[in-house]
């Protein structure tokens, strides 16, 4: 019985060490110019594709925060809940995707490759050669 207990337990921390080695799971977002947390990204992988939502606003942020430069079906939508990493697709260590990822910020979508890199989400975004790399933390 002991044995059966602890092989329960042993595999009970092992799902839950691995369930925090992937991308999947909540990760803060900052602003680049202040370094202060703008929001939390749910990511989730649906059909061996990946997505990610905004599920949390920095504290004092606008909950009612819209996309008024958004150009396609998220125009004028609120941020929280709002879908802005879609579709991506496994390649090697790295989720990639074209116009997959939105800047609810400017409205614009770019090209992207996500990867973990010591714990932390490497996100980077691209438009033709010139890319933008920004570091999430798990939330």
């Amino acid at each position: 019985m002991k044995q059966i207990l602890l092989l329960a337990l042993s595999l009970m921390v092992y799902s839950c060490v691995s369930a925090q080695t992937g991308v999947e799971g909540r990760w803060k977002t900052f602003d680049e110019e202040t370094g202060k947390m703008k929001s939390i990204v749910e990511i989730s992988i649906k059909n061996g594709k990946l997505y990610g939502k905004v599920v949390e606003l920095a504290p004092g942020a606008d909950a009612n925060k819209v996309c008024t430069e958004c150009t396609d079906h998220r125009k004028d939508a609120k941020v929280l809940g709002m879908q802005i990493i879609t579709g991506l697709e496994k390649s090697g260590n790295m989720w990639v995707g074209d116009n997959g990822i939105l800047d609810p910020a400017n409205g614009k979508l770019y090209d992207v490759k996500l990867w973990l890199e010591d714990g932390k989400l490497q996100v980077r975004g691209y438009i033709a050669f010139l890319y933008r790399t920004q570091i999430w933390v798990r939330a």
